[in-house]
């Protein structure tokens, strides 16, 4: 009996040991300094091939200059440095005039009368010159851009999100078509949504994996998260409908309310979620789960659920498979000291504990090290594993976190 006994214990206990070693850890992550000062304020980060090598390099954006540090020894280059109003805000990579080459466009006159300087910039001869900075518009308050093909056309087109409104009840959040010669024809552009404020970001995917190649856009605002997927057409004219996700945090004031920054996961055998920073630059961080096929909720909207309430000014934000299990985590950086338990600010990665996406765990990556102004994660040295990049507005700096694995 007691030979059963401890047998059964034995393969009990060789059971639970198999569970954990199945269980997904979080890898170790070694942190790499690119730049210990890049300007006052490193207002966006990006990455781009951008000497065509086939690896992908980081880019910065401070108040006066655009920054490319080459893969893999991380060489700083300056791509532009006072040749645009102030300051320099958002960036997005594409090869906008086809040459086979990147090019960037970027968000400028932040500061001041906010005038929303909208340019792209294209190289000159050498990699070593300043580029060349060619207009596209103005639109007041211009604040995150990213290209996405939102129209249906065949090449992406160049989505600008404006913190407040400039005209009319809220800020135009526009959709600026590449020209046949961008760098001397005017760029057309359409309005997608004109009735939100203080829309601090947005978020492109193709919602319904339908294979059309529109991408669908979701919105953080004032008035919460909503999704633009479906289009009305007549003729040439394109009316987005527009849906609403959650009402994000409630609160009396304007900056109390809604969400601030946002991005879309999904996990493994799991749901698709949204997850935001609440409200803009708040202190919770919020995930809105997928309702199942068929299932309703009393308002029409997705289940919300807050894993973290301890963040002190949250503005960088990603998701993507940090683990290898083949779902999302959510990776997320905040810029002013916490005053929860993990002072901060830094960078830190949330791993969701089941298949349900209502309650995560919380991991830190850079505790006190990192003023998370942006952040974006890929494999940056080729081994399969991703890797983040941030960049910091009181720390001033460029950071890199090498994924050791686990």
């Amino acid at each position: 009996m007691r030979q059963r006994l401890r047998a059964a214990m034995v393969i009990a206990g060789l059971g639970l040991k198999c569970l954990a070693a199945d269980a997904a850890e979080i890898p170790k992550f070694e942190a790499q300094t690119l730049d210990p000062d890049v300007g006052k304020i490193c207002y966006a980060v990006t990455l781009a091939d951008v000497d065509g090598d086939g690896k992908q390099d980081v880019v910065a954006v401070t108040e006066n200059r655009v920054v490319w540090y080459q893969a893999p020894d991380w060489k700083p280059r300056v791509i532009i440095e006072d040749q645009t109003e102030r300051d320099n805000v958002c960036i997005a990579p594409l090869d906008i005039d086809q040459d086979g080459k990147i090019d960037f466009a970027v968000g400028a006159g932040w500061s001041g009368k906010n005038t929303g300087q909208i340019v792209w910039l294209s190289r000159g001869v050498s990699l070593d010159e300043k580029w060349h900075v060619h207009l596209i518009g103005h639109e007041p308050w211009t604040h995150r851009m990213r290209f996405a093909n939102v129209t249906g056309e065949k090449r992406p087109q160049l989505v600008v999100s404006p913190l407040n409104k400039s005209q009319g009840e809220g800020a135009r959040l526009l959709a600026f078509s590449i020209p046949p010669k961008p760098k001397s024809d005017p760029w057309p552009n359409r309005v997608m949504n004109a009735s939100m404020n203080r829309m601090h970001n947005h978020w492109h995917l193709n919602w319904n994996n339908d294979g059309k190649g529109t991408d669908a856009t979701v919105t953080a605002s004032q008035e919460g998260v909503h999704l633009l997927n479906d289009t009305i057409r007549d003729g040439t004219s394109i009316t987005w409908l527009t849906r609403k996700i959650g009402n994000g945090v409630s609160g009396e004031k304007p900056e109390a309310k809604g969400a601030g920054e946002i991005k879309v996961g999904k996990l493994k055998n799991g749901p698709r979620f949204i997850v935001t920073v609440e409200p803009m630059h708040g202190q919770a961080c919020a995930v809105y789960v997928e309702p199942k096929a068929g299932e309703k909720t009393a308002d029409g909207l997705w289940p919300r659920h807050v894993i973290d309430s301890t963040l002190n000014r949250g503005h960088g934000l990603w998701t993507c498979d940090i683990d290898g299990d083949g779902g999302d985590e959510i990776v997320l950086g905040f810029s002013d000291p916490s005053p929860g338990r993990i002072k901060g600010p830094g960078v830190f990665v949330y791993q969701a504990d089941d298949a349900t996406a209502t309650k995560w765990t919380k991991h830190t990556i850079d505790n006190g090290g990192m003023a998370t102004e942006d952040l974006i994660c890929a494999d940056l040295n080729g081994d399969g594993k991703l890797d983040i990049v941030a960049g910091g507005r009181a720390t001033h700096n460029v950071k890199l976190y090498v994924n050791r694995g686990k």
